[in-house]
């Protein structure tokens, strides 16, 4: 088994609800364990305009493969009414391989560690809570220099979810 953080995100349709239907979702992927879910954080969206994404991320351990894995999770998205209508634009669940393993993977449709993470302080702080501190990506970063340069701003932190 391969340990596995998926970024989740939603800013439609009761957003908290559709991270906690997404974890119920992701505990009954086979051959995967629900490792652990981090708090829900919101922030704004990329896009002006939005409503403000609720995010958090979820650690598992598996035994799919890579595009299996991304197939099961674009399928739960499809489920929970998700629309590819246009890049970056609302939706009711969004669900990202963060990290595989100790995996480098450079596919048409995967990307691993996931593009723009260092970025992202709405991925990075879910996910040192889930990760040891000091998790190493598989292209050499540290998260702890990650999360050094992408500052707590713009997110808050929510009540348990």
């Amino acid at each position: 088994m391969e340990r596995i953080y998926i970024g989740m995100g939603s800013n439609l349709a009761e957003p908290a609800e559709q991270l906690r239907s997404a974890v119920q979702a992701l505990a009954q992927l086979p051959d995967t364990q629900l490792a652990g879910v981090s708090a829900f954080y919101q922030s704004d969206s990329l896009l002006p305009g939005q409503p403000r994404y609720t995010n958090a991320v979820a650690a598992l351990d598996t035994c799919l493969a890579p595009l299996d894995l991304l197939d099961a999770l674009q399928a739960i998205e499809t489920g929970q009414g998700r629309e590819r209508l246009e890049r970056w634009g609302p939706r009711t669940l969004d669900l990202d391989i963060l990290l595989f393993g100790d995996r480098l993977i450079d596919e048409p449709r995967l990307k691993v560690p996931h593009y723009h993470i260092q970025a992202r302080a709405f991925v990075l702080y879910p996910l040192a809570e889930l990760a040891p501190a000091d998790l190493r990506l598989a292209d050499g970063r540290l998260l702890k220099d990650l999360l050094a340069a992408c500052p707590f701003v713009g997110l808050e932190r929510l009540p348990s979810n």
